[in-house]
């Protein structure tokens, strides 16, 4: 029982046997740095059930504490707050239960029902690019979070892998690939179906501009240019099923998904299941049949089908065309019905997507509702920022996207040329020097984009995500790397790192800060699922990892003369690496042996 539980039992206790009242809830806050304590109870919302002065409560409910816990000490009342002291016993008592539990923090299925989170769900006309890692990075690091909460989950994605844009790509290669081919070309597929999307734009713009000097206004020009005809046309083939078409869009996909395969492996991230919108843009039309007869969908004078939802303040929203053709809210719709019948143990969903979807998924969450699905209750929008860079924003069809296989190289010589200039890797052959720099630069990008509020844009400075110093992934995998050595260097001298330390054992303010540190590693989990926030168990990490060096700074840890005090040191660095690879587990990113 953690140490807030009890003390709320007590504080309870105390309030019904000193006022004769229920207290419904005791607020909790860790002690200011400037006054003495461990654990803070705030007096002002208990004088909604206690009429008095909150000095004079604070010090009877402290009286009572320390009469009755041993885990209080001492206290102290400072206007409002109630500062407890809580004795080194517990904390060792506290240490001594986890320090050997492998899974700390981690919860085995506490709740019945699973999870599905969707994330990544690319185009096959381009590779990824920086935009979709943030995005991939944010749904599996929350897929792990969710499941180290206690979760079932399942990750999948939707992969759009029809419509004019993949149809663009696809004539594009027609006209101008010459049998070009990845195995002829050295590209990874995606690389080379991507290229092909901005030639059929370089084209297009030109087939434009020729238009408009022949004294056709640009917007006609835009829709009547024959790139554009050609490519719609494509598309009609494509539905209507013919042959060549359809053999032309399996070989160019067929080499996307390999490369996007390959850049999934480097990336770190996986998926449970596939959905893909060539098999999904025809569901959702018989539910919106059976709305429509239900009264939850109306129909207009040219045959559309829409739903009102200005009562919720939202707009009129179109879920079928006149002519009977389904939108993505249509698609939205079915997927989400057949991935439970796929799944049906799924209570609920996740949906990883830029802010600039937040309308659609409240549209769609409100849809599902109406249409009586239970389980729309559970739907969460994981809505997040666009990334920028010091250059500007992306653009797909001009080419000028940041690659991600390409950034990924880019932060591993970045890591290589930082690690190279400080001198660290002295001894280290060179296939460890390249597992290290890939190590450190993919744990840079993933530390930079997780630790920031997902509702936050960022701005990625690829050399100020390398820096050794400061809130960055390599300053904390550094730190693990230094405990492996103590911990080393231990093992030779043969301290024991398993014994139990005894509780009478008079400990150091540093390794109680650190204590509590770790105490609070379960309730970061369990936040961080509530929120779908990585940034809480990233920032958590960098936490620790300050409070570590300052320990590390402050007090001897092989150099402890006295037995018990040494083995208890070791045996906390070694249960903070454990909790730094546990964080950084959660992230996708890996920890050193040595740095």
């Amino acid at each position: 029982m953690s140490i807030q539980a009890v003390l709320e039992s007590k504080v309870k206790e105390a309030v019904s046997s000193i006022y004769n009242t229920d207290l419904p809830s005791v607020e909790f806050q860790p002690t200011r740095k400037d006054f003495e304590g461990d654990v803070t109870i705030v007096v002002f919302p208990m004088l909604r059930v206690i009429k008095g002065n909150p000095v004079q409560i604070g010090n009877q409910i402290g009286e009572y504490l320390v009469n009755e816990l041993d885990e209080v000490s001492s206290f102290n009342v400072i206007k409002g707050f109630l500062n407890l002291v809580i004795s080194p016993v517990y904390y060792l008592n506290f240490f001594n239960s986890i320090k050997n539990l492998a899974d700390f923090g981690f919860v085995s299925n506490k709740d019945a029902g699973a999870v599905m989170v969707e994330y990544s769900s690319p185009n096959t006309n381009k590779p990824l690019h920086l935009g979709h890692i943030r995005n991939n990075l944010l749904g599996y690091s929350v897929s792990e979070i969710l499941k180290a909460s206690g979760k079932k989950v399942y990750k999948t994605q939707i992969i759009n892998d029809r419509g004019i844009h993949i149809c663009k790509s696809m004539l594009a290669w027609q006209k101008f690939g010459k049998g070009e081919t990845p195995e002829s070309t050295g590209l990874k597929g995606d690389k080379l179906v991507g290229n092909y999307y901005v030639a059929f734009d370089k084209a297009y713009k030109i087939e434009v501009a020729k238009l408009v000097e022949s004294g056709i206004e640009k917007e006609v020009a835009e829709k009547e240019a024959p790139l554009l005809v050609e490519a719609q046309e494509m598309l009609r083939k494509w539905e209507a099923g013919n042959k060549e078409v359809v053999a032309l869009w399996t070989m160019m996909n067929g080499w996307v998904y390999d490369g996007f395969e390959k850049t999934y492996r480097e990336l770190g991230v996986d998926f449970d299941t596939l959905y893909y919108e060539s098999n999904t843009y025809l569901l959702g039309k018989d539910f919106v049949a059976e709305g429509l007869e239900n009264g939850v969908f109306f129909e207009k004078e040219d045959g559309s089908v829409w739903i009102d939802l200005t009562d919720e303040g939202l707009d009129e929203k179109i879920v079928l065309r006149s002519d009977g053709t389904a939108v993505y809210m249509t698609q939205d719709i079915g997927t989400a019905i057949q991935r439970v019948k796929d799944y049906q143990d799924i209570k609920g969903m996740v949906y990883t997507v830029g802010n600039e979807q937040d309308y659609h998924f409240k549209v769609l969450f409100l849809i599902l509702k109406k249409l009586g699905f239970t389980w729309s209750e559970n739907l969460h929008h994981l809505s997040y920022g666009m990334v920028d860079l010091p250059s500007g924003k992306m653009k797909s069809r001009e080419g000028t996207v940041v690659d991600a296989d390409d950034l990924m190289v880019d932060m591993t010589t970045t890591a290589a040329k930082i690690s190279e200039d400080l001198g660290k890797l002295d001894g280290y052959s060179e296939s460890e020097k390249l597992a290290l720099y890939k190590m450190i630069g993919l744990g840079a990008l993933k530390y930079y984009i997780l630790k920031v509020d997902p509702k936050k844009r960022i701005l990625f400075d690829p050399e100020e995500s390398v820096d050794f110093q400061g809130n960055t992934g390599p300053f904390i995998q550094y730190t693990y790397a230094r405990i492996q050595s103590i911990l080393r260097k231990a093992a030779k001298n043969k301290i024991n790192s398993d014994a139990t330390i005894e509780t009478t054992l008079e400990i150091h303010e540093k390794e109680k800060e650190l204590i509590k540190q770790i105490q609070i590693f379960p309730d970061t989990i369990q936040l961080a699922a509530e929120n779908y926030s990585p940034a809480l168990i990233a920032n958590y990490a960098y936490d620790l990892v300050k409070e570590f060096n300052s320990f590390y700074q402050q007090v001897s840890i092989l150099g402890e003369t006295d037995n018990q005090k040494k083995m208890l040191r070791v045996q906390l660095s070694k249960k903070v690496s454990e909790v730094i690879e546990s964080a950084f587990k959660l992230l996708g990113i890996e920890v050193p042996e040595r740095m």
